[in-house]
């Protein structure tokens, strides 16, 4: 792979960040007492921005790997 190096900080930042999501989904599961309504909002909230974050990181590989290193250059 050309251009490994510029991938592993996107990739790290992208893993901690949806480890750090999927953390909150399992605390909200965990935790007895609260109400479903909020305990599914709880959940389906941080889902989402995993998914969102994994799209994210997905779309920032293929521009490295496109040549495209620099995102201002777009403005």
């Amino acid at each position: 792979m050309k251009h490994w190096k510029k991938m592993v900080a996107p990739i790290v930042i992208a893993s901690i960040m949806i480890v750090y999501y999927t953390g909150i989904i399992i605390f909200f599961m965990a935790v007895p007492g609260i109400p479903a309504a909020l305990k599914i909002f709880m959940i389906v909230v941080p889902l989402v921005l995993a998914a969102v974050m994994l799209g994210v990181l997905i779309n920032r590989i293929k521009e490295i790997q496109g040549g495209e290193e620099d995102d201002l250059s777009q403005y």
